[in-house]
């Protein structure tokens, strides 16, 4: 007996076309058992390799098949976004197109979803990167759970369940910058976590280096939550309270002494005041930048072509 009556998988593709074939292999394989009705939306990211063509071909060859072909690169949210947008079916499930992401794990968050959970997360056993990217990756998904207000998610991540009528509370949105898991939050507050298997990647390497990681993070916190202009508020109330400190203290050894000594002292505490404010600074211009990036209104993404008989209107 099937898990769910319908459901979507969208899958965001970046130089896939290696590893698609046995993806929907797998998918359409783990899906006959799964749901009733089930369809699988492929999001052409701007690859410059054959992954449009191998998408057209598997569209040929499995009738549940459907692709999307964006006019660039517009990064994974904004592919998934899309997909997510394009989905006919009740429950939506976004796995990754490199095979990290086990398709015979689906039926898990399928069966987590259906004990009462909007959202299900697949949080694998053991993460196949290295001892930095995946602590800076803990660190910054965690932060960000408790910024949005959902402690109980222990990570979040690429691998995930969700009932598609959650997409009614960010139709409008419209961004060039998107973190899917924000949107999701903006529609329930039912999230849940399920161990999973994490395979190493088949083809390739990651595109995500600590640059990009770091951007992504520095993106994620300004571009959707407040806490770095409250850090900033905070930091300068604090620094006041200490310059109004030193400020007594100087008095004080004036008074009892009749000088002030101590230049290097004074020095540090200028670059100190200094530092922080150029700090706070830097965190109001983050700001500035996003406002001003969003007044241009820049598409979220853009579509180019669909494979015959594809919807891209949200049901």
């Amino acid at each position: 007996m099937p898990i769910v009556s319908s459901c979507s998988i969208v899958v965001p593709v970046y130089y896939g076309a290696k590893t698609l074939p046995e993806l929907t292999r797998r998918l359409a394989a783990v899906m006959n058992e799964a749901a009733g009705e089930y369809e699988i939306i492929y999001v052409n990211d701007g690859s410059q390799d054959d992954s449009w063509q191998v998408i057209s071909a598997l569209a040929c060859q499995y009738p549940s098949v459907r692709g999307i072909n964006l006019m660039r690169n517009y990064g994974q949210h904004n592919a998934t976004l899309c997909g997510v947008r394009a989905a006919r079916y009740e429950i939506t499930v976004t796995v990754d197109d490199d095979l990290q992401h086990p398709p015979e794990e689906i039926p898990a968050l399928l069966i987590k979803l259906n004990e009462g959970w909007d959202v299900v997360y697949g949080i694998p056993q053991k993460r196949p990167h290295s001892w930095w990217r995946n602590g800076f990756s803990v660190l910054t998904k965690r932060v960000m759970a408790r910024t949005l207000g959902v402690p109980t998610i222990r990570s979040l991540g690429a691998f995930r369940a969700f009932r598609t009528n959650i997409r009614r509370a960010f139709a409008s949105f419209s961004s060039p910058d998107v973190w899917l898991d924000v949107l999701l939050t903006w529609g329930t507050s039912r999230f849940a976590t399920v161990v999973v298997k994490e395979e190493p990647r088949v083809v390739g390497e990651s595109n995500y280096d600590f640059i990009k990681l770091a951007r992504v993070a520095i993106n994620m916190m300004t571009g959707f939550s407040t806490l770095p202009l409250r850090l900033a508020s905070i930091l300068g109330f604090a620094f006041t309270f200490f310059g109004v400190l030193v400020f007594f203290y100087v008095i004080f050894s004036y008074l009892t002494s009749g000088s002030v000594e101590g230049f290097p002292f004074l020095a540090s505490i200028i670059a100190l005041f200094s530092g922080t404010q150029l700090f706070a600074l830097g965190i109001i211009g983050e700001y500035l930048a996003r406002m001003f990036s969003r007044s241009m209104e820049r598409p979220t993404y853009a579509i180019q072509e669909t494979t015959p008989e594809t919807s891209t209107e949200p049901k």
